[in-house]
């Protein structure tokens, strides 16, 4: 026979069901490659790649340098994806990177993603890092960074670029999170740093004029080498309203900016070729 139920006795409560996010799945990707001069020619010594980033390295026909393409085979970027990748050149060697493609940063749910560059370029050789443009999506988040360690006889060209959404498809960038940040040393002294951060209402911020002046792209270029003020001098003709160039500490700076993808892309070409004293890879045509 089964006792009453009373005021005293314990109840057994039923916990309610607990509701935890997924976590979801993010991409990791990690390269590194050395190269040095072999034989005349600018060789690979040593090659690391893992997870979502590979490089590939095409035949070089003309010359003695050798080039690298960055490939992300993830197609994109989402909050929470990290990137990484180095390179080393040996003394004299000669080494141009670039990428596969225009990266793309998708919307976060949360944490940026991360892109990290490291480079150690020795006396007499000669790195070109010139990355296809950055597209930043409505609400997308990236944190960057790129530090380069280089000797004063070494000759360097960087350039990083930044679209805020494609015009041609109707895309705007209301809100997200973009933060650059350049570490460059010279023998081991610090002769560069520079941080860029949008963040909030992007929109609003690049229009105004002290910012991006209502532009939807920009790009910021250092250079390292011979003849900087005789280049800087036909830079700024060539460059016109759109941006400047600046002698800072024996490195040459450009900023541009430009209405949209395309317009930057008109300057950005004559511009890196000149101070490449040559083409870019025909990945850039492609």
């Amino acid at each position: 026979m089964n006792a009453p139920v009373t005021d005293l006795d314990p109840v057994v409560a039923t916990a309610p069901p607990v509701h935890r996010p997924v976590r979801m799945q993010r991409a990791v990707g990690a390269a590194r490659a050395e190269v040095g001069v072999v034989a005349g020619r600018t060789r690979l010594r040593r090659l690391h790649q893992g997870g979502a980033l590979k490089l590939r390295f095409p035949t070089v026909h003309e010359g003695t340098s050798a080039e690298a393409i960055l490939i992300n085979s993830c197609g994109g970027l989402a909050g929470g994806d990290r990137l990484a990748q180095g390179f080393t050149l040996g003394d004299g060697a000669d080494l141009t990177v670039t990428t596969q493609a225009c990266e793309r940063v998708y919307r976060s749910l949360g944490d940026p993603a991360t892109v990290e560059t490291r480079a150690l370029v020795a006396p007499d050789a000669r790195f070109i890092f010139v990355p296809q443009e950055t597209i930043l999506f409505d609400g997308g988040a990236l944190l960057r960074r790129l530090e380069v360690e280089m000797s004063a006889s070494s000759r360097v060209l960087l350039c990083e670029s930044v679209i805020l959404g494609r015009e041609t498809m109707g895309e705007t960038v209301a809100t997200g999170e973009f933060r650059d940040r350049w570490r460059i040393r010279r023998d081991g002294r610090l002769v560069l740093a520079d941080d860029l951060r949008l963040s909030g209402r992007v929109c609003d911020t690049a229009a105004r004029a002290a910012s991006l002046g209502g532009g939807r792209a920009f790009s910021t270029i250092l250079f390292q080498g011979p003849a900087l003020e005789t280049r800087m001098g036909v830079l700024r003709e060539t460059i016109g309203d759109a941006g400047g160039a600046s002698l800072v500490d024996g490195l040459l700076i450009v900023r541009l900016v430009a209405s949209g993808g395309l317009a930057l892309r008109r300057r950005l070409v004559p511009v890196l070729a000149a101070l490449a004293d040559g083409p870019l890879p025909r990945i850039w045509s492609t």
